[in-house]
């Protein structure tokens, strides 16, 4: 079995979910007592987070570059960054390190085309919905067009991600709120939606809506289990 480096803490309330996935899916592939073979470096979202406010992505590229060289260093066979946003810096992480890193929006879109989806809704963080390091790749590499929620709306996701979701906060109210952007990224088009966030996963589950969703933190999972039992 491979070895997973996993740069998580952005935030720890998803590298949470990534620990638990990783860990059950190498069970159930592998059974008994059988568990991930895993090195985690967990960074200060905090300094991230002023970063992202403050479009300084070099400054964030340099303290995920070195993350993910301590984990190369460490003895990891390849690289996860366990958070969509910070894949704005995923060129700038590969570079760094002798290892493969294994690219969450890669991940999804193989699901999105084994499942025939041609449109897909992009919820995330500002960043992730509005910069072209995401939607782009999607539609460059697998042909997917991605559209994602009005100005209003997408401030609203935003907001519920980092004041709430980063917080361990789930909220009746927002999932209600996402439900409805969801309804609405299908009524214009979407053959399905991206939980482009890691946390989003945390609040809206396939069983509230009937909406195709793509939870990525799980899929960047799947990716990952795979490649550590190749």
């Amino acid at each position: 079995m491979k070895t997973i480096g996993v740069i998580g803490g952005m935030s720890w309330e998803s590298t949470v979910s990534y620990y638990q996935l990783l860990n059950k899916a190498v069970n159930q592939a592998k059974g008994g007592f059988h568990s991930a073979k895993l090195i985690l470096n967990s960074v200060d979202f905090a300094e991230i987070e002023q970063l992202q406010r403050s479009g300084e992505w070099d400054k964030t590229a340099a303290i995920l570059c070195e993350a993910a060289q301590s984990l190369e260093r460490a003895g990891a066979d390849f690289i996860l960054i366990a958070t969509n946003t910070m894949h704005i810096v995923a060129s700038q992480v590969e570079e760094a390190v002798n290892v493969p890193l294994i690219h969450i929006a890669d991940a999804t879109g193989t699901q999105l085309v084994k499942q025939g989806i041609t449109k897909v809704g992009l919820l995330g963080t500002a960043f992730t919905m509005e910069q072209a390091f995401y939607k782009q790749r999607l539609t460059d590499k697998f042909g997917i067009e991605v559209i994602v929620p009005n100005g209003v709306q997408r401030k609203l996701v935003h907001d519920i991600i980092y004041d709430e979701l980063c917080k361990g906060q789930i909220s009746s109210r927002s999932r209600n709120d996402y439900q409805s952007i969801i309804e609405e990224l299908s009524e214009n088009g979407a053959q399905g939606v991206i939980l482009g966030c890691t946390e989003i996963g945390l609040l809206v589950k396939q069983e509230d809506t009937n909406v195709p969703l793509f939870d990525t933190t799980k899929l960047h999972v799947e990716a990952a289990v795979h490649e550590a039992l190749r």
